[in-house]
Order: structure tokens, then sequence, then C-alpha cells
């Protein structure tokens, strides 16, 4: 009898884990798809989009800010799996570097609200650490294109890479406050970004060193 009590103890837990992962799960993407455009985000609303309650919904995530910052990694891992599935390492740098724009671009704008209320609930220095591992793979590709003559080495490698991520965010914001189309932002992002690299006549290569 203990065996069995014990068994069902277990089998409950089981359940009651599954059921909280189910919920964190339909917290996070409700927050993704449903933070308004007005940066205003409402935890009953996102209580509702989710089908749970709003005890359930504090129960997992207390405060504004610990959503926010939750989905917003949800945000950025799902960036780094849309830019895993691109093969950075080959083909010519410039033709790699559209791909990953427009890859970034798309996920980006599909959280642009969610990025909104990040900046205005987390720091900064928070913010850039989430975005590193996308940010590695844009930095490594950079630096290949520098090696091959494609993309130019007047300005450090560290500020090309800080620039791209700028302008990245800057075009979500423009189109969050009405001011752009996200076609036209988009556009608009990555012709800027890809002018910016092209390396501009006469420029010679930098040695590693050079920084900010």
């Amino acid at each position: 009898m203990q065996e069995r009590a014990t068994v069902g103890r277990g089998a409950a837990t089981r359940q009651r884990r599954a059921d909280a992962e189910r919920s964190i799960e339909a917290i996070l993407d409700a927050t993704l798809k449903e933070t308004p455009a007005n940066g205003e985000l409402n935890m009953s609303a996102i209580a509702r989009a989710a089908g749970v309650s709003r005890v359930t919904l504090y129960t997992h995530f207390p405060t504004r800010e610990a959503l926010v910052d939750a989905a917003l990694q949800r945000g950025f891992a799902q960036t780094q799996q849309a830019l895993s599935e691109l093969a950075l390492e080959d083909g010519p740098p410039r033709q790699v570097l559209a791909q990953l724009l427009r890859s970034s671009w798309q996920v980006v704008e599909r959280h642009r609200n969610l990025y909104m209320v990040a900046s205005a609930n987390l720091p900064p220095a928070q913010l850039r650490a989430y975005a590193e591992p996308v940010l590695g793979r844009v930095e490594r590709l950079l630096a290949r294109g520098r090696s091959e003559g494609e993309f130019r080495a007047d300005l450090p490698l560290d500020w090309l890479v800080a620039t791209v991520y700028t302008l990245m965010h800057l075009g979500a914001q423009q189109v969050a406050t009405g001011r752009a189309s996200a076609d036209r932002a988009g556009e608009l992002v990555s012709l800027t970004i890809m002018t910016l690299l092209t390396s501009p006549p006469g420029c010679g290569r930098i040695e590693p060193q050079a920084s900010l």
C-alpha cells in the first residue's frame, strides 16, 4: 500500500510539473504575441490570452519585469534558432549578411512591441547581454568579410557589431511608433547596414588591437 501511495504521489508531482510547464509556455507565447504597440503590458490581458488565471500568472511571474525578462529571453532564443539555420561560414560574406539581416529582422519585427516594453523596464546592459549569442554570430561573419576584403576595416569590429544591433532596434522602434511600415523599416535597416559595411575607396585593413 505504501509503495502504491509513493507511486501515486510521484505521478501527481510529475503531472503538476507538466501542467506548470504548459502554463509557462502559454504565458510566454501570449506575451510575445499580445504585447500592445503602446508598450503597456497588461498582466490580466496576458493571462486571458494564455488561458490561465491571474493567480497562475503571478505564481510563475510575480512581477511585470520578471515576465518581460523571461519573454525577452525567449524572443532572443528564437532569433538564435533562426540564425542557426543559416550557413554563416559559407558563401560570399555580403550575401550571407543579407540573409542574416532578413532572418533577424523577421524575428525583431515580430517581437518589436515586447522590445519596446523591455527597453523601458530592463537595464540596457541586460538587454545587450541577451543579444550576445546573436551578436557573436554577426561578429564572426563581419570578421570573415573583413579578412576577405568584403567589409570595411577602417572602423573597429566591435563598433560595427554594436551599430548593427542599434540599427535593428531603431528599425523596430520606427515601426512601433508608426513612423514606418515593417517592410519599409526592414529595407532601410538592411540598406543602411550594408552601405555602412561596404569598404570605402582606399580603405585599408587595421590591426586587430585597434579599438575605441
